[in-house]
């Protein structure tokens, strides 16, 4: 087969012997040495759902290039043979080169070789404008809401949850913001009916505006480039908390200043308050506590899709024998595995 003509498939779908030319990340790049003591490098290439690691030994023709030209953190297109091997799958190269502007034909994004949400983007999207659409019956507070999720519509396609941790991949705030607003419809509907008397009555159109909006901030927060999401300067300094009362704010007075519907300033400082106080804890970057049920609600809704996320991950990642995990996980204790 000649360059044009041979077959791209992702790296993680490739089998043992199998040649292909695949789109892929450089992860790493170390240069170490042979017990004789002459120099190599290992170097790492990875998919959205496959890594391989292996070395490029000190005589092979693709050293020196391996050595002045490539760059961790660069895409590479990539001609070679996938094999499964004892250490581990290899993959052996004949081509490689930067990727280009006209791979975009061919498949290539940016974003490919990063893990990916398990649920479509655009469908999760969709779903949670039919929440706001549903159950935010207050007119102003629904417009400000589908407003800011229509503004930011594609970083909100593509932004992780977090650098680490919970929801780390492409989608994973989209994932963890409709997961948070699910549980908070129902929370704010099974709470109205526990507490008919309750006053001020739970404000459910409150609630979902809030699990809607409370992660907002990290749209400003985070950055992503080609292997993962880092910190902005704003996140560093400022943090999504804070970020995302200003978001709100903004939209707030754009809308007003427009002539659409506007929000009475008890609502925008009750939902400002929402934003700023859902992770609770100082030591976790509230400047406030849930001083609202509707804040508490989305607190604990927020709270629990983050920490069952880590569960499920430590479960899924955790390779030891035995009953139950080891304690060196984000939740830093030990997860029951069962018996068998």
């Amino acid at each position: 087969m000649s360059q044009r003509e041979m077959q791209i498939v992702e790296l993680a779908d490739m089998t043992s012997g199998q040649e292909a030319d695949v789109f892929v990340l450089m992860t790493a790049k170390e240069q170490l040495t042979t017990r004789d003591g002459k120099p190599y490098f290992r170097v790492s290439f990875r998919d959205a759902r496959r890594e391989v690691s292996f070395p490029i030994w000190g005589d092979s023709p693709l050293a020196v290039d391996c050595r002045d030209a490539w760059v961790p953190g660069t895409h590479y297109k990539i001609r070679g043979t996938y094999r499964e091997t004892d250490y581990g799958p290899q993959l052996d190269i004949r081509r490689i080169r930067e990727v280009t502007e006209a791979d975009a034909d061919d498949g290539f994004s940016p974003t490919m070789c990063m893990a990916h949400s398990r649920f479509d983007p655009e469908a999760m999207l969709a779903e949670l404008l039919e929440l706001v659409q549903s159950h935010v019956e207050d007119p102003g507070l629904r417009s400000l809401v589908q407003w800011i999720l229509s503004e930011n519509h594609e970083a909100l396609l593509t932004m992780p949850a977090a650098r680490r941790n919970h929801h780390a991949y492409v989608g994973g705030l989209l994932e963890h913001t409709l997961s948070v607003t699910k549980t908070c419809v129902y929370l704010a509907e099974k709470y109205e009916e526990h507490y008919p008397d309750m006053h001020p009555p739970l404000d459910k159109s409150m609630t979902v505006a809030g699990a809607v909006l409370h992660d907002i901030g990290k749209l400003r927060e985070l950055e992503q480039n080609a292997a993962a999401a880092e910190y902005t300067a704003a996140g560093h300094m400022v943090g999504h908390m804070l970020l995302g009362r200003d978001m709100v704010r903004e939209a707030a007075a754009k809308l007003e200043d427009k002539g659409d519907v506007s929000v009475d300033a008890e609502t925008l400082l009750r939902l400002e308050h929402l934003v700023l106080s859902h992770q609770r804890l100082p030591e976790w970057g509230s400047p406030k506590p849930p001083m609202t049920p509707e804040a508490m609600i989305v607190h604990y809704a927020d709270d629990l899709d983050a920490k069952l996320h880590m569960m499920v991950s430590i479960l899924e990642e955790d390779s030891g024998s035995g009953m139950v995990t080891s304690t060196k996980n984000v939740l830093r204790q030990q997860v029951f595995k069962g018996f068998s």
